[in-house]
């Protein structure tokens, strides 16, 4: 077992953010952040440890029989917590919007919490998929402990691979609670991945969005999940979210707490922050304090 450390300076104003992950595979212990993962090279584990050890350093270590996994693993955690983003840009242009700019000022160290491998974000997507978040992460800790892969040493546990879900009876899903439709489209998706007909990691993006779309149950919302938590797009915004239509509905109502609006009209209201739409969604959703929905729909007229 060999162990590679890295120390870096982010490229922005940064928090290490706690707290254990709601799926049981991120844990949080005195401050430090541990994540279990497998290079789907050939599968090796690698154990990643993250602590912020002062304001504008982070350190990342990891613990693997190889040091090409170590590294892969340290690259990949660095992008889950966006150490390396540079957020300067989009701080210059919003910081005095009328929607989102007393946000951004205030919390210039935000980031989305991505995750590690866009496998993740996807299989995690269709669990979410028009149901609270608190049952489909009960779904997922449920996949995780029957189908995951877990560390011996740490205890730590990481989801299943593709290749592993694409082998599930969608039966079996269903016992976790996964709405049957939905667990049919989680098989297919996993056979599209695990064998190579759907490339999550390569530069073309939207090649994959577009043939996972051909997948009932697969529709936009899915994969703007996708791009933005596990493919680092901020330019893509889960329109759909019943949280957004809310939050525009209010906004273009003047306040209406019962306004709801369809997903195109959320992706034109956003369409002003291009190509931050995501960034700009988080930071819309801390803003939409009732003091701040005036100013919102104000800037909205």
């Amino acid at each position: 077992m060999i162990e590679q450390r890295v120390e870096v300076t982010p490229r922005w104003p940064f928090r290490l953010a706690g707290g254990s992950g709601m799926d049981g595979v991120l844990r949080t212990r005195g401050g430090v952040v541990q994540r279990l993962l497998h290079d789907p090279q050939d599968g090796v584990t690698v154990v990643v440890r993250v602590a912020q050890t002062a304001p504008d350093r982070v350190l990342l270590g990891a613990q693997a029989s190889r040091p090409e996994s170590a590294a892969w693993g340290i690259e990949r955690m660095r992008f889950a917590l966006g150490v390396d983003d540079d957020l300067r840009a989009f701080h210059d242009r919003f910081r005095d919007d009328p929607l989102i700019g007393a946000a951004v000022r205030s919390q210039p160290a935000l980031r989305l919490r991505r995750r590690p491998l866009p496998f993740e974000a996807l299989a995690w997507a269709i669990c979410e998929q028009l149901i609270e978040y608190v049952r489909a992460a009960a779904i997922q800790r449920r996949i995780v402990y029957r189908l995951g892969r877990r560390c011996e040493r740490t205890g730590l546990r990481d989801l299943p691979s593709a290749a592993t879900l694409a082998d599930q009876a969608p039966a079996l899903l269903c016992s976790f609670d996964l709405a049957a439709r939905r667990a049919l489209a989680l098989v297919r998706v996993a056979r599209e991945v695990a064998r190579g007909r759907v490339d999550l990691h390569g530069p073309y993006h939207e090649a994959g969005w577009t043939r996972l779309r051909t997948i009932p149950e697969i529709g936009s919302w899915t994969v703007e999940v996708l791009a933005l938590l596990g493919q680092g797009r901020y330019d893509q915004l889960p329109a759909g979210d019943l949280a957004y239509r809310k939050l525009v509905g209010r906004l273009l109502s003047g306040g209406d707490p019962r306004a709801r609006v369809e997903e195109d009209v959320v992706r034109d209201y956003f369409a002003r922050y291009a190509p931050w739409s995501g960034l700009a969604g988080a930071y819309a959703l801390r803003a939409a304090a009732p003091g701040l929905l005036a100013v919102g729909a104000a800037a909205a007229a």
